[in-house]
């Protein structure tokens, strides 16, 4: 468990919220046990702040356009490229939706760290609601492409604007403290699976409507735009999230509440010293604080494992049969990933919570990480029922009783992998943990999701031309190469994740 420290008795009281606030920051202590001591004494000496609500409640509304506009075309990418012409081998598709799933990543590495030293300079409040407008732009001009070099534009530009992610977190961890942490972190960490429920629900419902909904969608505009109506959807979510954010979301940097700079009071250290924390720490300052620097390591073999994970099922179940997947369609495969959405929303709802008060966060962490290379050990597992109990192979039919294991199979390694994905809240933690002070948390949030989002630019791309290499080859050990190699990844990753207890027994107190 995080460690909090009792406040410095001082008469100096115009001093006591500044000490109290950067206590928060502080890096986490040696081992567990003391933690634990400290983080018990500090619970019975002081009362839970009160979680803002209001604050909370539109910072997630904000955040939930995100995962909707990014996840709703996982149903239909592997589809859309085919549609696209862009080859006739239907094994090679995999290669151009790891190229458009990579393209937004590699935009979002781009603009990230830009974004969080804006938001320093200029407040979170504008940076957001600029960035989530701008994803809804991006999302319409997607919905209208009709080339590889459009969708990847379209992409790319979304992967610019979803760049704020850094500043959203920083929102959170700046309307938030250790006491009340264990509650908002996962409501906040309700957003994304929520979001990924309704986004692949609506790009698989949604897409090619003319053929699904004649009655109301068959005309030439919709048949030349299949992909439209999920994009116009989850661009109009967009467009209200900005809006309601306009409306609601207040400034939350400690410097520009006021709508303008303030300077910040004298602080007390915990040696006695005073400082004034009134700049941001540089990149080069971050990165030589050992906890930070292996944050920044191990997010970015989370990230990379997690992506490749989401890109690797996806084209799995698109695949035919008699390759290795399941022959799912856009909406099978839409239903899947809404299952993962419920699965994470039940986890962050009924055991974050428990979880983050009961555990220290760093062997939590390991262990999420340490469930990974199962999730892509078992899924092969499913292409071996569905040949057992295929009654049309060619045409991905099953018999019902065997379609009814096939699913329950489905629910059992998403549950592995939404419950190793809980990683990425409990990394929240540790990183708003690890920044040096309250003006550095924008910058800190920063270079932690330059390095998650640095490694997951390639890391679709990886995936998925490793998974359509693999199935291209009759030979077993070439057939399953992709699950081997994602498996030692994953284990490299369980390595990385170790350093995150010795930099914080490394870095200063």
């Amino acid at each position: 468990m995080v460690a909090d420290c009792h406040p410095s008795q001082s008469s100096a009281s115009q001093h006591e919220e500044a000490r109290r606030f950067l206590d928060d920051y502080d890096p986490l202590g040696d081992d567990s046990a003391l933690e634990n001591q400290k983080s018990a004494s500090a619970r019975s000496a002081d009362a839970p702040t009160p979680i803002p609500k209001a604050e909370l409640a539109t910072l997630c509304a904000v955040r939930l356009v995100d995962p909707i506009a990014f996840t709703q075309i996982f149903p239909y990418v592997n589809e859309m490229m085919d549609h696209l012409h862009l080859t006739e081998d239907r094994s090679k598709i995999g290669f151009y939706s790891g190229l458009v799933e990579s393209s937004f990543a590699i935009a979002q590495v781009v603009s990230i760290y830009q974004w969080a030293r804006l938001s320093d300079l200029i407040g979170r409040r504008p940076v957001v609601l600029f960035g989530i407008f701008g994803i809804g732009l991006s999302t319409l001009f997607l919905g209208v492409s009709t080339t590889l070099s459009g969708v990847i534009l379209a992409r790319c530009l979304g992967g610019l604007f979803s760049g704020n992610i850094a500043v959203i977190h920083s929102v959170l961890g700046e309307i938030t403290d250790s006491t009340n942490q264990a509650i908002a972190f996962p409501l906040y960490g309700l957003c994304w699976p929520l979001g990924a429920i309704i986004g692949p629900l609506m790009g698989g419902l949604l897409s090619n409507p003319a053929p699904k909904f004649p009655q109301w969608f068959d005309t030439p505009f919709f048949r030349h735009y299949p992909y439209f109506l999920p994009c116009f959807a989850a661009a109009m979510i967009a467009f209200a999230g900005s809006a309601y954010g306009y409306f609601y979301m207040r400034e939350s940097h400690p410097n520009l509440r006021s709508g303008k700079k303030e300077s910040i009071p004298m602080t007390e250290r915990r040696d006695g010293a005073f400082e004034k924390p009134s700049e941001p720490a540089t990149v080069k300052h971050l990165l030589a604080i050992p906890v930070v620097r292996a944050l920044c390591l191990s997010g970015a073999g989370l990230s990379f494992i997690a992506t490749g994970f989401d890109v690797t099922f996806v084209l799995f179940c698109y695949t035919s049969i008699q390759q290795g997947g399941l022959a799912f369609n856009a909406t099978q495969i839409g239903y899947a990933l809404s299952i993962s959405g419920f699965i994470s929303i039940f986890l962050q709802l009924f055991c974050m919570p428990f979880l983050l008060r009961r555990f220290d966060h760093a062997r939590m962490y390991n262990f999420c990480m340490g469930l990974w290379p199962f999730c892509f050990v078992l899924l092969p597992g499913l292409n071996f029922l569905a040949r057992w109990g295929a009654v049309d192979a060619l045409a991905g039919e099953l018999a019902p009783a065997v379609q009814a294991v096939v699913w329950v199979a489905i629910a059992v390694i998403l549950a592995i992998s939404r419950t190793a994905a809980l990683a990425f809240s409990v990394s929240m933690i540790l990183v708003k943990d690890s920044a040096p002070n309250p003006a550095s948390l924008g910058v800190t949030n920063g270079i932690a999701q330059f390095a998650m989002c640095l490694s997951r630019s390639f890391s679709p791309a990886f995936a998925s031309s490793l998974l359509a290499f693999s199935i291209s080859y009759d030979f077993v050990l070439l057939r399953y190469l992709w699950v081997l190699v994602m498996t030692l990844i994953c284990f490299l990753g369980t390595t990385l994740s170790r350093r995150i207890a010795e930099g914080r027994r490394l870095s200063p107190h």
